[in-house]
């Protein structure tokens, strides 16, 4: 069992950086794939980023493409979304997850049905 904390969050004007945090117990990070989604008010959890369990692959959505990126620090249990030059449209819970090995090179990777565990979310807020 993997327990998932995220923090960072909060308000920030638009074009600002924040950077979530994600602290993981009761397993080491390494060997699980790791991931962000979001889900905005009145939407679906949508996916962000993730990275491999070696840290030397990441995927990213196309809506934070060059401005987010995510990084893990398995020595830590920690893995990381610094999220620069942020958006009204940004604005969401931002949920941490992990998977398995092969989650990151699953063609799905970007659903929440292939991901195991799930943290509580931490919120960030845009505004313009």
């Amino acid at each position: 069992q993997v327990r998932l904390v995220e923090s960072g969050g909060g308000l920030v004007q638009a074009g600002g950086s924040l950077r979530l945090s994600c602290a993981a117990s009761g397993r080491t990070t390494s060997g699980y794939a790791m991931g962000w989604f979001r889900q905005a008010p009145g939407k679906g959890r949508e996916f962000v980023s993730a990275v491999s369990w070696s840290g030397g692959s990441s995927h990213y959505a196309d809506s934070v493409k060059g401005r987010f990126t995510i990084s893990r620090d398995d020595a830590k249990n920690t893995v990381y979304l610094q999220m620069n030059s942020l958006k009204p449209e940004d604005t969401a819970v931002y949920y941490c997850t992990a998977g398995g090995a092969d989650t990151f090179s699953s063609v799905a990777y970007h659903t929440t049905g292939l991901w195991d565990y799930w943290g509580q979310g931490t919120r960030v807020t845009v505004s313009s």
